[in-house]
């Protein structure tokens, strides 16, 4: 089962991904120290979520995985295409602005949240190399997994059919009806393939991320696509979602580390 009980906290995990020398989850908003309506396993530090709160619940689930606060590496999610390399934790430097990180460094904890956007994540088990993406519909327009994909390739030699990827926990299509402003954002980004990803729902136009980003991936000769097929705005119980939840909520958090 995609799913792992670890005390309070309860986390998925893609059944493709390989055990050894990798650690990752994706958290649900469950066994935190977040009220309402954050609550309770909120990551997002600029929802109004007190600091100290988010912190402790940032400890929780790294020690669930056996990572520490002091492994992070984290970025400023702006829905850019930007992808930064992580060669060591972030420390005390700044957050720099990214929707992507990849990185072939052991130890090094990489950290992203989420509330309907996709997160995307990427391993490469032969080269040891790693990334993680968040793609809502700007990222995906803007085609961030790509760019992904791309910097794995130049940076550590990465082989897109080698690379085995995840798109966790957002929203699903039904629940995701979208404007003029998105639909002419998603056809101008992925062009004639953008129709299949615009399905219509009932008299309104639905923005579909997990095809879109699927379809991305495998023009970029990505083959193998686990996709978890869980709708955020489905289950509020456990998952953070922006559009259900009319903006105050809070955001769950993914987590991709490699081993030493």
């Amino acid at each position: 089962m995609p799913f792992r009980d670890i005390g309070a906290l309860r986390v998925f995990q893609f059944e493709s991904f390989p055990s050894n020398r990798l650690i990752h989850g994706i958290f649900t908003r469950r066994g935190g120290s977040s009220p309402p309506p954050w609550a309770s396993l909120n990551l997002g530090g600029t929802v109004g979520d007190d600091p100290a709160r988010v912190r402790e619940n940032r400890r929780q689930v790294l020690a669930a995985l056996g990572l520490s606060l002091e492994s992070v590496f984290d970025v400023w999610q702006v829905h850019s295409d930007v992808v930064i390399e992580a060669t060591g934790p972030r420390g005390d430097l700044p957050l720099e602005q990214a929707d992507g990180i990849v990185s072939a460094t052991p130890g090094v904890a990489l950290v992203m949240r989420f509330a309907d956007c996709v997160p995307i994540l990427l391993v490469d088990p032969t080269r040891d190399a790693i990334g993680i993406a968040h793609a809502g519909w700007l990222g995906t327009a803007r085609q961030v997994v790509r760019t992904a994909v791309r910097k794995m390739s130049e940076r550590y030699g990465s082989r897109p059919a080698d690379l085995i990827v995840g798109l966790g926990p957002s929203i699903a299509a039904h629940h995701y009806p979208v404007g003029p402003d998105v639909i002419e954002a998603i056809e101008k980004g992925l062009g004639s393939a953008s129709a299949a990803h615009l399905p219509r729902i009932g008299d309104r136009t639905a923005l579909d991320l997990w095809s879109a980003n699927a379809s991305i991936l495998r023009n970029e000769g990505v083959r193998n696509i686990e996709i978890a097929g869980i709708c955020t705005a489905c289950d509020t119980q456990d998952w953070y979602s922006h559009r259900a939840e009319s903006g105050r909520t809070g955001r769950f958090g993914a987590i991709l580390a490699l081993t030493g």
